[in-house]
């Protein structure tokens, strides 16, 4: 069965940035399954339109098209349930669903303060009117103004990551002894400022780093084929 990925790019094409992508290539390389990615632009609405969606990701598997990084995961547990769960059951689903909201309403908003600039440069051109006005309308504000320096922010990000750094210290990840749906949605935001910004967000005595890395090996080191933002 082909499955084909719609998945944010920035100018490049090979700079692949959204967390909520970086969930399901995640979920897939844990299912074991195979897909080809076509790289998408904010200002593609109709390149997507075939899903009812304005936004990616979106995964065409086989007859099925479905968007929206929580409705794929959801779809891929249950449609390959003989491969490796990502929820662990009901409870599992409905802790991964809690990170999810909070990595979404806490550090996404967190993150943006400090690499929206970045984000900015590092975005096609084309979409470079779009995203100013999209962010500004969201957030009320200019990105300039919107921006928070990393002597301000990085302390109230890494102070945001407390609860993941206390449950590190018991067990590798958050879904337990193997990384869950959960891990992929926390493990999609870093993902996503790596991608695009050279601000260091974590220190490396930080357990929240020792995890990253984890993931970063993680599937034959795949996430880490993904070149780190420069200066």
């Amino acid at each position: 069965m082909s499955r084909t990925l719609y998945d944010l790019a920035a100018a490049r094409d090979d700079v692949r940035f959204s967390p909520y992508c970086w969930r399901i290539k995640m979920a897939l390389k844990h299912k074991g399954l195979d897909w080809r990615e076509v790289p998408w632009r904010f200002t593609e609405k109709n390149v997507i339109a075939f899903a009812d969606s304005m936004t990616v990701p979106v995964l065409v598997d086989g007859d099925t098209v479905v968007a929206d990084s929580w409705n794929i995961a959801r779809h891929l547990e249950a449609h390959y349930p003989q491969a490796p769960t990502l929820f662990g059951g009901a409870q599992g689903e409905a802790h991964a669903l809690f990170i999810k909201f909070w990595c979404e309403q806490t550090l996404n908003p967190q993150i943006l303060r400090l690499i929206v600039m970045d984000l900015y440069a590092r975005i096609h051109p084309q979409d470079k009117a779009y995203f100013r006005a999209n962010r500004e309308a969201r957030f009320r504000t200019t990105l300039e103004a919107l921006v928070v320096a990393p002597d301000q922010g990085l302390p109230a990000l890494r102070a945001s990551l407390a609860p993941v750094r206390a449950a590190l210290e018991k067990q590798p990840f958050l879904g337990g002894e193997r990384a869950s749906f959960a891990d992929y949605c926390l493990f999609g935001v870093f993902q996503w400022a790596r991608a695009m910004s050279p601000i260091t967000l974590l220190e490396p005595d930080d357990r929240v780093y020792a995890w990253r890395e984890r993931l970063l090996g993680a599937f034959d080191g795949f996430a880490s084929t993904l070149a780190p933002a420069r200066a």
